[in-house]
């Protein structure tokens, strides 16, 4: 087996998407809005459905991975590499769980499900970095950013330097090929 399973794939491709759309929406627009912009109620609702969205479909991904057949390790001829390697695929599960978890947090502490989805009028807190599952998200956001820059770094290693074919095992194909 030379690819992994299909579903797998496009959650991988879509999930990336995804999540580099919220770290730009969330980091570079939502958190430099004044949250008395009445236009940040309809950016947090699409920040929090994504978020959402993306934690379900990563949850989805990790089962699929568990529970699929999936070609050998990659090696790159450095055992330290290679845990690292394995290591970091782990990580972005957690990390990006957590992610949504401190959000979810954050927006229970902050009330935002009934003033974002539920349109009780109420305004939005003044500052949402009073409630530490807020700071915890910020962080992680800075951690998923780093790591998504190792990961491409690392393909681009693969594909360009080692030229080992990496990138056909994240893409649709005959897996057998």
């Amino acid at each position: 087996m030379t690819r992994y399973h299909p579903l797998l794939v496009a959650l991988h491709w879509l999930i990336a998407l995804m999540i580099v759309m919220a770290l730009i929406f969330g980091g570079a627009f939502l958190a430099e809005m004044p949250n008395d912009d009445p236009a940040k109620i309809d950016g947090l609702r699409a920040h929090m459905s994504l978020g959402m969205a993306v934690l379900v479909l990563m949850l989805i991904r990790l089962a699929t991975r568990l529970f699929t057949a999936k070609p050998p390790p990659a090696g790159t001829g450095n055992a330290l590499l290679d845990k690292a390697g394995a290591a970091t695929h782990w990580l972005f599960y957690i990390l990006v769980i957590a992610m949504a978890g401190s959000g979810l947090a954050t927006a229970r502490m902050a009330g935002l499900p009934d003033i974002v989805f539920g349109g009780s009028g109420a305004p939005l807190p003044e500052d949402f970095g009073i409630y530490p599952p807020r700071i915890a998200h910020g962080i992680l956001a800075t951690l998923i950013g780093l790591l998504l820059l190792l990961h491409v770094a690392a393909a681009l290693y693969h594909q360009f330097l080692r030229k080992d074919g990496l990138f056909r095992r994240m893409w649709f194909g005959d897996r057998q090929a």
